[in-house]
């Protein structure tokens, strides 16, 4: 186990503590608790007490307070990593082919809970959907261990429909499209083409028992025809549901139709309520990423919907579906150990946008802090300090990709454990382990720490430096000699190879001092203007915006990767690509966050190390990133692999 550092002090998860019995974690109420005394930190570990006394723990004491309410912040970074399309990876895949060949969704698309490659219902597989038999028209993916079957298509009422010519999951304006036949009330068409869309998509899933509901429009026409369903909207808050604009070919005017999948009646939805064999689901998710928190985690969290508080981020940077199984209790803070999936499926915007040849870091690092975290949120320690706003900030860790592999339409199993919490005046902090694994074979394993900060902590950073002057490289040296690497032109050129795009285009300009920086290999620096409007803030977090700190960590990456090309390290290359890799821990420290308002991000990235092998290269490098005049994240031994994959 790696020892953490949290601002210059030594910080076990299971070192020596002072260990006290863990209280249950009182339900939220209307009134505030009174402060807790600025002095008293309390700490939960699942490691004995020693005869070492308690000077640690004053240590401790001593400097967390005092930097916690110094420098706090940062974003949810998560952990870096890497992937790579290694070519003939055994292991069953997913079901999780894209509707239609070559759609990618785009970021922010929804996720569908089940995936099939069936397109096209005849009318017999339209009466199978009547009678409930959804596994058995779209395969087994749309049916799950604990999920009472209940959802039927055209339940109560004559099946008009006739014949699906086409669904298309990413069709019409991007959020799906049925084509369909029928005989009968077009009205009734247009609710059962929804109907098929939702079993489609597999939005019973989330709710064991369920059934759809919804109200048939009014059309006045022909009985006989087809009708075009363009959906508008579909969501899993407050209810799993599917919002779309019919069309007729008769010319009938067009008509609004919603579906919604409803539990049974008095049935409970919270943990381990909705699906009785999982304790949270991609429904507790979503409600925990922009819902009502009370749904996500239980009743006690009640107070924290619709407010600033911790949550999952939301859109496509939400990166974990399920909760297996948790070995842990709602108020039991010193240890907890639990298992939780996400999948991922080979049309995630992700893979479209990066310039690597699988999965790009970033995710990586936040679909293992995610999982870290959750369960650790779960466990309670904010509800230590009811009336207290808190947010979620990761502080830095340390991972290690242990083997490359392709995870396109793989499901990842998250394997974590909560190793401890601090509680502090008016904040608290978590530390993790946790090994990600394909097929029952780890590929990436880390450490962290998050913290919750009140907002006093947060308005008070002093960034990585104790609010000293930290200049960078290229400050300190105006003498350099600088070439410019033009990104955003490369990057307008569609042939262009190796360049990240649409949602991940993180920078536009690197300068490079050939020979420079700390170790003499090569300095990289790159300043990027803050747009407000940025996608990222609305997906991280709902209503406490800040920039990911995983996106840092891969802006740092597409210098590098940007420099690499340009230096020419692919010639002679038939088909080159970029992976992470395998066997090279890296580190990360974040103190501080960037704020829609903040200007303004720079990084610079000095070349520790340039290995050569017999089909490529790696790049070693240490680097920072700057909010105007304060550095406030720091990365050591990132890399980037540059290798001829038809070497």
């Amino acid at each position: 186990m790696t020892v953490l550092d949290f601002d210059g002090i030594a910080f076990d998860p299971v070192g020596t503590v002072d260990a006290r019995q863990v209280p249950q974690a009182p339900t939220p109420t209307a009134q505030a608790a009174p402060p807790a005394p600025t002095s008293e930190i309390v700490r939960y570990s699942a490691a004995p007490v020693t005869d070492s006394g308690l000077g640690p723990i004053g240590e401790l004491r001593t400097g967390l307070v005092a930097a916690h309410r110094a420098a706090l912040g940062a974003q949810v970074a998560l952990q870096r990593a890497l992937w790579e399309r290694a070519t003939g990876t055994a292991g069953d895949h997913l079901p999780m082919t894209s509707a239609v060949a070559g759609i990618v969704a785009r970021e922010g698309a929804f996720k569908p809970l089940a995936r099939t490659g069936r397109t096209q219902l005849d009318r017999a597989a339209l009466e199978l959907l009547a009678q409930g038999a959804v596994a058995e028209v779209f395969g087994p993916g749309h049916q799950r261990d604990g999920v009472v079957q209940a959802a039927r298509l055209a339940a109560g009422e004559p099946l008009v429909l006739t014949e699906i010519e086409s669904i298309e999951l990413y069709g019409g304006t991007g959020d799906g499209r049925v084509v369909a036949r029928y005989e009968g009330a077009p009205g009734a068409a247009a609710r059962q083409a929804a109907e098929v869309f939702a079993l489609f998509t597999g939005m019973h899933l989330g709710l064991s028992g369920s059934t759809l509901t919804g109200a048939t429009p009014a059309v006045s026409g022909a009985n006989r025809g087809t009708v075009e369903l363009v959906v508008t909207a579909l969501d899993l808050v407050p209810r799993p549901h599917v919002a779309a604009t019919a069309s007729f070919a008769g010319g009938e005017p067009s008509v609004a139709v919603r579906v919604t999948v409803a539990e049974p009646a008095g049935a409970g939805v919270g943990p381990g309520q909705a699906v009785p064999s999982l304790l949270l689901n991609e429904f507790h998710m979503t409600h925990l990423a922009r819902g009502d928190q009370a749904i996500a985690m239980g009743p006690e969290f009640a107070e924290y919907t619709g407010v600033r508080a911790t949550r999952l981020p939301t859109g496509g940077l939400l990166l974990v579906d399920r909760v297996r199984d948790f070995d842990g209790a709602r108020g039991t803070l010193d240890a907890a150990s639990y298992t939780t999936e996400y999948d991922s499926p080979a049309d995630s915007w992700y893979y479209a946008d990066t310039a690597n040849d699988s999965m790009p870091h970033f995710v990586y690092m936040e679909t293992s802090l995610q999982a870290a975290l959750l369960m650790g949120y779960y466990a309670g320690p904010t509800l230590t300090q009811p009336g207290v706003t808190l947010s979620l900030r990761n502080l830095g860790g340390t991972a290690t990709v242990l083997r490359q592999v392709d995870l396109r339409d793989r499901t990842i199993e998250q394997a974590s454990r909560m190793l401890s919490t601090t509680i502090l005046p008016g904040s608290s902090l978590q530390t993790f382990d946790y090994t990600l694994s394909v097929d029952g074979e780890p590929f990436y394993a880390g450490e962290t720490m998050f913290g919750y900060f009140s907002d006093e902590a947060l308005a008070n950073q002093t960034g990585l430096d104790a609010g000293r002057p930290a200049p960078s490289w290229l400050a300190e040296n105006p003498g350099a000699r600088v070439r410019t690497i033009d990104v955003a032109a490369r990057r307008a050129d569609p042939s262009a190879p190796l360049c990240s795009r649409r949602a991940l285009t993180l920078i536009d300009r690197v300068e490079v001092v050939d020979g420079g920086g700390k170790h003499g290999a090569g300095y990289l620096h790159s300043l990027r203007a803050i747009d407000p409007d940025d996608w990222f803030f609305a997906r991280h977090f709902h209503l406490d915006p800040v920039i990911p700190g995983s996106l840092g960590v891969e802006s740092v990456i597409h210098a590098v990767q940007e420099w690499l090309v340009d230096a020419g390290h692919t010639a002679g290359m038939t088909d080159p690509v970029f992976r992470i890799p395998a066997d090279i821990a890296f580190s990360w420290r974040y103190r501080g966050q960037f704020l829609p308002t903040d200007g303004t991000v720079e990084l610079e990235a000095h070349i520790k190390e340039l290995r050569r092998g017999p089909h490529g290269v790696t790049a070693v490098v240490e680097g920072s990133l700057w909010k105007p005049g304060l550095r406030i994240y720091e990365v050591t031994d990132l890399a980037v692999e540059l290798v001829d994959r038809g070497a």
